[in-house]
């Protein structure tokens, strides 16, 4: 007798073409109910996308191949399955992800979600980090750097500024996601000072508003020293974002036209995005040749058998759109970083390791290794959200998932840092000190300029009030911590 075929065998059955082209095709047919789609179209999709996509997906019972026979009853098995979860977000935080997963997410609407991809988002501004008081449930925040041109550069509000309450009500553990991070556009901050080290509320206030499709230039400094005879160049670069690639490589070039012998590379807010943009600082930073490995890809096993070792390689690069890149060429580069660089930050670091003498300065990173890619209701399209194909995403579900789909490695092979990449020379941000980004006296811009000059014993590197943050803003924004996978595909 004929076994019941399965989804999954289904699936391995189809049409799997995966191309490095832009034109590149990859189909998975659907192979459920129609009953199924009709009943809950948005967790029918979350199952399908998740049961191919996902990394882990062999790790999540209700994910496997066959979870669901193709029969009658497995059928109406599936679509009680789907309907156990009335709330789509429930079902793909409660039913699909698994256990050790911090990053996979969804958004209700897709273009959120691709607005965040582009560096837009709903914001004041204000970016900053966010500290727990030892032995309390107490929480402050501090100023971190200000978006020009927003709500919040308009203020008497600055780097290093710290504040204890939001509205009148002071910062909990338990209460800072409501206060900071809720729907409500406009809030006023309580400052504090420090006093002999402890931060004590002050009678000052600043009222903040968000702004809808506020977009942020990652590119927030670059400028050159000349410094005990080396040339040193500085870009603090505070998100991978592609679309200001270009933006980017005029920085790095204009570095390069003012003949910077060493380059400091400030990755301390940035927590990530786009896997091409990674590529190309890093083709722009060492070396242009498209024969030396950037990264391998590493998918769940479904997915990585399918594939040609030419479609899970990505090589350095030579071009950005139509412009020829002329790299920078150099054999060492100095990393700031603090524990909020994250995903394609840490990609960075460890892409060029085999390379160049990556000297890495500042915290222990946050140990984000996992990519991911925006999946929308598009079934001929195998679920890959692309920018050509809005009108084929399906009208009756605009959400979209954004899953960790595999871990990238490095042309060493090495891929495995969810605990951080630790730095060579250790030094937190200090909350007594924070200095002025960009000047030369900038705690960690100093030390990495004290190592590049062999200036020793010069400066004292004591920390004072260590920074161990609790949270920053940009982790409760929708892109978050993400490294996004758009070196073949989706949001290129």
């Amino acid at each position: 007798m004929q076994q019941p075929t399965t989804w999954g065998t289904l699936l391995l059955m189809s049409l799997f073409f995966l191309s490095c082209s832009k034109d590149k095709e990859l189909v998975i047919p659907g192979t459920v109910s129609p009953n199924a789609d009709a009943d809950v179209p948005v967790q029918d999709f979350m199952w399908k996308a998740m049961n191919f996509w996902y990394f882990w997906q062999e790790e999540v019972p209700d994910l496997a191949d066959d979870r669901f026979v193709n029969t009658p009853e497995g059928r109406d098995a599936y679509t009680a399955f789907l309907q156990s979860e009335e709330d789509p977000g429930q079902f793909f935080d409660n039913k699909l992800l698994f256990t050790e997963d911090r990053f996979s997410y969804y958004n209700p609407d897709y273009r959120e979600l691709t607005n965040a991809l582009a560096g837009i988002s709903r914001s004041n501004g204000l970016e900053f980090g966010l500290v727990g008081v030892a032995n309390s449930e107490s929480v402050f925040g501090y100023v971190r750097y200000i978006v020009p041109n927003s709500d919040a550069a308009g203020k008497d509000i600055n780097r290093g500024d710290i504040f204890s309450g939001v509205n009148g009500t002071p910062l909990t553990r338990s209460n800072f996601r409501e206060l900071l991070f809720g729907e409500e556009a406009t809030y006023t901050l309580n400052m504090a000072t420090l006093v002999n080290n402890v931060v004590v509320p002050n009678d000052f206030e600043v009222t903040l508003t968000k702004e809808e499709a506020l977009s942020e230039n990652p590119v927030f400094l670059s400028k050159s020293f000349e410094i005990g005879g080396a040339s040193i160049g500085y870009l603090m670069y505070n998100q991978f974002t592609n679309e200001y690639d270009n933006d980017l490589y005029n920085a790095v070039q204009n570095l390069k036209a003012s003949g910077i012998t060493d380059l400091v590379l400030d990755l301390r807010y940035n927590p990530g995005g786009s896997v091409n943009t990674t590529r190309l600082l890093g083709s722009m930073i060492y070396d242009t040749n498209p024969e030396n490995l950037f990264l391998r890809k590493r998918y769940n096993a479904k997915v990585q058998d399918e594939l040609e070792d030419s479609q899970l390689e990505v090589y350095f690069t030579d071009r950005l759109g139509g412009r020829t890149i002329e790299s920078l060429g150099l054999d060492q580069v100095y990393v700031l970083t603090s524990a909020a660089s994250a995903s394609a930050s840490e990609l960075l670091i460890n892409c060029l390791e085999p390379y160049i003498d990556v000297v890495h300065i500042g915290d222990v990173t946050r140990g984000k290794n996992e990519f991911s890619t925006t999946l929308v209701d598009d079934r001929t399209n195998s679920y890959l959200y692309t920018p050509s194909r809005v009108n084929q995403i399906n009208p009756e579900n605009q959400w979209a998932i954004q899953p960790l789909l595999g871990r990238n490695e490095n042309a060493d092979g090495f891929f495995d840092y969810t605990d951080g990449l630790t730095p060579d020379i250790p030094l937190k941000e200090d909350l007594a000190n924070l200095g002025i980004l960009g000047e030369a006296n900038e705690p960690l811009l100093a030390r990495a300029i004290q190592e590049i000059t062999g200036a020793t014993g010069k400066r004292s590197t004591h920390v004072e009030i260590p920074i161990d943050p609790l949270s920053n803003s940009k982790q409760f924004k929708i892109l978050g911590e993400r490294m996004v996978d758009d070196t073949n595909y989706g949001t290129q």
